[in-house]
């Protein structure tokens, strides 16, 4: 059906290939206006263990598919939902407060993930075993397969709810996996909106099933029933670690928090870097998980960094969501309003100087840049998911990639310069799971590996990458000599 975008959105749970209505429902609020989007159930118990049967039992009809057939499931998703880009960047923008250049961005990249899902599940191969390499190989035939691991629950983040989707389910169904969906509360629209398409696509009933409601609910089941084989979370650590914790013999695959820092050496042309740093550092009002919150600047360019920094920082337009020249919006809810700011006095009771922003309006926070900021206070080493950027001034290099490392999180971390020494020297120092030479870490393209180290998480995304976690290797020897 087509959704009415400046309409309240009634939706039930997707479970089995079918809508099912629930006994309880919550309104879902726009960030930005307050009003209500729509209703979504608040699912029990006993609906959350039926999502789980269905998947379970759908999983031999995954099976079954050619990689032909889900990859042509794939396509026709793709193609369906660029049929209905405009509405699905609508609902983006309404439910996340996401403003709608960026929504539509979401989109387009969402569309060419399904895509690379759909490539992928073509390419899944195994290898071949040189066993008489061995002395007690002589005569036998190696090989290995990768099969469906089977149920995957996943459990996805208000900041992409289609793209993060994506990643979860484009990778799932490439490999012939089955899956159980919880999408954060904030968001739900875009997930069952995915879901609409992917019934019209042709993928089997059961396959995908989405369940809205508490994630303390929905979470714990998941995490803990046997059925299920895999756990795949995007999200705060502190959940995360819970969910390591629960999920006993599972795999696990957590992309989880970051304080992504950028590296700025002396030799660079500050004015050809600023508008991507801008946009590194205040995409989706900061609510970015590779987001540029830490600038490291060589002293020679600090103080031009700065101004420079800070000029294009005050130009950004603040305003509606649904409004396609706005570059700041709301954030995701008015605790986390209360909090940045918090964390903006705690700065400058401790001796932080705010050049840009510091302030809210309404539940917009106004971009936010601050200088002589100590490693200790909560906005250089806590992860803001707001539009605050910290600019530190450094001597060297070496200096620079010592901030850089103490961290708790390592996800992404950039440097501009014109040394290739420097750039090898940097990318062999930092302890991250990406480095992006004369780029800022918030860079993300949907078929690289993407995932950290410490607190960022383990396991990667990227759909070629995902499908390694998704399947099981499976080792064949046949003895030629029988």
């Amino acid at each position: 059906m087509m959704i009415e975008v400046n309409q309240p959105i009634k939706r039930e749970l997707f479970i089995n290939g079918e809508w099912k209505p629930a006994k309880h429902y919550k309104e879902v609020k726009s960030p930005y206006s307050n009003e209500v989007i729509g209703t979504v159930p608040v699912a029990t118990k006993t609906e959350v263990l039926l999502a789980i049967d269905a998947a379970y039992q759908a999983c031999s009809k995954m099976v079954a598919l050619s990689s032909f057939e889900r990859a042509q499931i794939l396509e026709n998703l793709a193609r369906l939902l660029e049929d209905r880009k405009e509405e699905a960047a609508y609902i983006i923008a309404r439910e996340a407060a996401k403003p709608l250049a960026f929504a539509k961005a979401e989109v387009a990249r969402s569309i060419e993930t399904y895509k690379f899902a759909a490539e992928e599940a073509k390419r899944i191969h195994g290898e071949t075993i040189p066993l008489d390499a061995a002395a007690g190989g002589k005569n036998r035939l190696g090989y290995t397969v990768r099969e469906p691991i089977g149920v995957i629950g996943a459990i996805t983040p208000f900041n992409f709810p289609m793209n993060l989707m994506a990643h979860k389910v484009g990778p799932a169904i490439a490999a012939g996996n089955t899956i159980v969906l919880k999408p954060a509360s904030q968001t739900p629209f875009s997930a069952l909106f995915i879901a609409e398409l992917l019934e019209q696509a042709g993928l089997p009933k059961g396959a995908l099933n989405i369940i809205t409601g508490s994630g303390s609910v929905i979470g714990d089941i998941i995490v803990t029933d046997e059925r299920i084989s895999m756990i795949t979370f995007t999200g705060s650590p502190s959940v995360g670690i819970a969910i390591k914790n629960k999920a006993g013999l599972k795999r696990v695959t957590l992309e989880l928090g970051s304080n992504s820092a950028l590296i700025v050496d002396d030799v660079i042309e500050v004015d050809k870097i600023i508008s991507r740093c801008i946009t590194g550092a205040f995409s989706f009002q900061g609510q970015v998980c590779i987001s540029l919150q830490r600038v490291y600047v060589h002293e020679n360019k600090y103080d031009e960094f700065v101004e420079k920094f800070v000029k294009a920082t005050k130009e950004l337009k603040i305003g509606d969501p649904l409004d396609e020249s706005t570059d700041i919006s709301a954030l995701i809810s008015s605790q986390d309003v209360k909090r940045s700011l918090s964390w903006i006095e705690e700065a400058k009771s401790e001796g932080a100087i705010v050049m840009a922003g510091g302030v809210s309006e309404g539940d917009i926070l106004l971009p936010t840049v601050l200088v002589e900021v100590n490693k200790e206070m909560k906005v250089s080493c806590q992860e803001v998911f707001a539009p605050i950027v910290v600019i530190n001034k450094v001597n060297g290099i070496d200096e620079a990639i010592e901030h850089v490392n103490d961290s708790n999180y390592g996800l992404q971390a950039g440097i501009y310069t014109e040394s290739v020494s420097t750039a090898l020297r940097v990318a062999d120092k930092l302890h991250v799971g990406g480095i992006m030479i004369n780029d800022v870490p918030t860079f993300r393209v949907d078929q690289m590996p993407y995932g950290g180290v410490k607190e960022s998480g383990t396991g990667r995304e990227g759909i070629k990458y995902a499908i390694e976690e998704m399947t099981e290797m499976k080792l064949v020897v046949w003895n030629k000599e029988y």
